[in-house]
């Protein structure tokens, strides 16, 4: 009898040596980790943000100059805060009658796809119909939806999903 006792101590004594070493290399693989991302060296050779691609593009997925109209949280209504970029796409393309835009709609990740989908469809309406009311020809407009299928920032907390709940206006050509 003792000696399946002293058997399973045994085994059990190797179990958990076992996990105590795997979770030590698994801290020391962090270790690793945490110092390569605070090495300057790691953070690859400087590149200018002033390139001409860059320049197309001012913030979101929106075409420079224009600006992307954010939204609440499940709504497609044109927030009041939301209003002067609206005018500022609006006076853009008066200036300049031969541009053509899509409107993208496009929502943060909660809530299923089709959902999602139906929601960036009727933000992209609701910003076009603002359009134009500000004096636009609706045939110079486009609109399509992404839903969450293209994502500004992936994390899960409420900064992430406000930058997600947009309309990108996008030129055209």
């Amino acid at each position: 009898m003792q000696n399946k006792g002293t058997l399973l101590l045994t085994i059990l004594a190797a179990f958990l040596l076992v996990l105590g070493t795997a979770g030590c290399a698994k801290k020391e693989a962090e270790e690793k980790v945490v110092r390569q991302v605070g090495d300057p060296t790691a953070l690859g050779r400087e590149e200018p943000l002033d390139t001409k691609e860059n320049s197309q593009i001012m913030e979101g997925r929106t075409s420079a100059p224009m600006l992307p109209v954010y939204f609440d949280y499940d709504s497609s209504a044109i927030r009041l805060d939301q209003r002067e970029r609206m005018e500022i796409n609006a006076a853009f393309m008066k200036e300049h009658g031969d541009v053509k835009i899509r409107i993208e709609g496009n929502t943060d990740p909660r809530g299923t796809k089709e959902y999602n989908l139906a929601l960036g469809e009727r933000r992209a309406q609701s910003a076009m119909k603002y359009m134009v009311n500000l004096g636009i020809d609706p045939t110079r407009m486009s609109t399509i939806s992404w839903g969450e299928e293209k994502l500004l920032l992936h994390g899960h907390d409420e900064l992430s999903w406000a930058q997600n709940r947009r309309d990108d206006f996008v030129i055209v050509k």
